[in-house]
This record gives C-alpha cells, structure tokens and sequence, in this order.
C-alpha cells in the first residue's frame, strides 16, 4: 500500500526517538561529494561552476561510523575541475580500509584526457570506478568547447576516444545530463557495450518532456545501463518524502530493476540520513525487501567492485 504524507510524517517521530534502526544489509551511498575545510590547501579551481560551503573528511567520517554505512563512492565535484588532489586525500584518509571509490572528472574532448585518466587510476589502484560527463546545457544552446569541464559535445569524435579509454581501464561512464540528451548517451553506449553506463538523479526526470524521460527509460535496453535513485528534487515538486515522483521511481524499477539500480545521496549526518532512509522506504514501498536490499547496497557492491 502506498505511504501517504500524513503516515510518513507521523513515522517519521518514531524514527526520530530511534525506533527505527539502521536498514539491515549492505549500505553503499554511491553519491556524495566532498569539500575541503582547509581552502589553503585544497582551492577550488579558477574554472569551477559554484563554491560550496565545507563538506570536510573529517566530521563525514565521524557520521558514517555513527551511521553504518559500509562504503561510499565520491563523485569527484565540479568546483574541483580536473583537480582531483582532494579525492585522492580522501582515499588516504578513509574511515578504513576500502571504504571509499570514486569518480573522476576530465574534459572528454582534450586529447590529453586518455594519457590524464590512465595516470590517476595508476596512481589509485582499484578506486577509480568512472569517468563523469556532465551534459547539461540547455536545449539549443551550443556545446561548449574550453571553460568549465561541462556540456562538451557528446557527438564530438574525441568523446568517442574517451570512451575507448574508459573500457580499457576498466570504468564506467556516469553521465549527469539533462533528460534530453539520452538519445547521444544511446548512440554512444551502443557502440561501447561493455561500458557500464550510469545514469545520474533519476534522469532528472523533472527537468524535460514525457517524451524526453521515455528516452530516458529506453537507455534500460542496454543492460549494462544503471539508474540511480538520488536527486530527488530534480524530479519532484514537493519537500521530502517527494511522493509525487513515486511514480517516477516506480517506472525506473521496472524497467531496470533491483539489479540495475543503486541508491546515492544518504547525507552528511544521522538527521538527513534518517529523512533518506524513510523516503527510500515510502518511495520503494511497492518493492519486496530482498530488492530494496539491493538497492540499498548489493548491486552497487558488484558494479563498483567492494569487497568484504
């Protein structure tokens, strides 16, 4: 039976007092990012597109001990660029060993790129798990060529050249796009198969056309393709539990299923990770629990490799 507000909000209390434990099974937050509190040390880069207020190491690794959260993918943040000196901090810093994995983040049409991502998964042997694409320009507006590492053009040739790359080393391709854009993210998975190909925030699914979210929900055709549950806001129009994209959710579930769908986005403390876990459990209350469990952490765990 589907929750309603008023049974969410009024669980939520109990929750809140800890009557509700931790979700039982693997927990991997495949989505968070990372900011540096020392700026000295770590600046964010000339070309970043926003600056963030700290998001620091050391206080996300006193919550997820509280929290128990097995592993933690970090998806390398736009205000670094192709900085990724943090991120390589953080898996020298981790709360233990084998905790984190992460994305990186070059311009897919720099020639330099395939030499540039060849050396950092070198350097962190077993962490590196994808290289993020970020597509969102609007629709009409040209795709942009220098600048900020963002909506480079997916038909570009060299794009192709860092795909290649990609399937040699061994990663996936995380795209963060605009619903829009699905139709170049199929031109481009159809020709590298066995790339695992992750699709960011549901599609954000709010943000385009039926038609254009149609597209979307085609990408599951190719069944190396993965849909991530994180984002919400993208595509709902109301405060959490954004119920109103339970359908949304349900139409993802079914056309990727459990063994194509991960879960990102779990907070930063007990209070947010608590609200996540209780809109996880509203939005997924039609899956059985051996599926949410997947979700949850199980497929994520092969996907990206964790071990233990």
């Amino acid at each position: 039976m589907n929750l309603t507000r008023r049974s969410f909000l009024a669980g939520s209390g109990a929750i809140v007092a800890g009557a509700r434990p931790r979700p039982e099974g693997l927990l991997i937050d495949t989505h968070i990012h990372l900011f540096a509190a020392d700026q000295r040390r770590f600046p964010y880069h000339a070309n970043g597109t926003y600056q963030p207020p700290s998001e620091d190491l050391e206080p996300y690794k006193r919550f997820v001990r509280e929290a128990k959260i097995d592993h933690a993918i970090v998806v390398h943040p736009e205000p670094y660029q192709d900085d990724h000196s943090y991120l390589e901090h953080c898996f020298s810093r981790e709360p233990w060993a084998g905790f984190f994995k992460g994305t990186c983040l070059f311009d897919a049409i720099d020639p330099k790129t395939p030499e540039r991502m060849e050396a950092l998964v070198k350097r962190n042997p077993g962490r590196i798990v994808a290289l993020r694409i970020h597509a969102m320009g609007e629709r009409g507006a040209p795709p942009t060529t220098s600048g900020a590492i963002k909506n480079r053009d997916l038909r570009d040739p060299q794009m192709k050249v860092a795909w290649r790359k990609a399937a040699d080393l061994g990663l996936a391709v995380q795209m963060h796009f605009l619903p829009y854009f699905a139709p170049q993210i199929e031109a481009l998975a159809s020709e590298f198969r066995d790339v695992p190909v992750i699709l960011d925030h549901l599609g954000r699914a709010g943000l385009g056309t039926k038609a254009d979210y149609r597209a979307v929900l085609e990408l599951s055709r190719r069944p190396k393709t993965y849909m991530k549950l994180s984002g919400l806001p993208y595509s709902s129009k109301q405060e959490a539990p954004y119920l109103d994209a339970q359908p949304i959710v349900k139409q993802a579930f079914d056309r990727f299923g459990p063994d194509r769908m991960i879960w990102g986005g779990l907070g930063y403390d007990v209070a947010a990770f608590e609200q996540k876990v209780r809109t996880f459990d509203a939005l997924l209350d039609f899956a059985s629990e051996e599926d949410k469990a997947k979700i949850r952490g199980l497929t994520a765990k092969k996907l990206f490799g964790f071990g233990g």
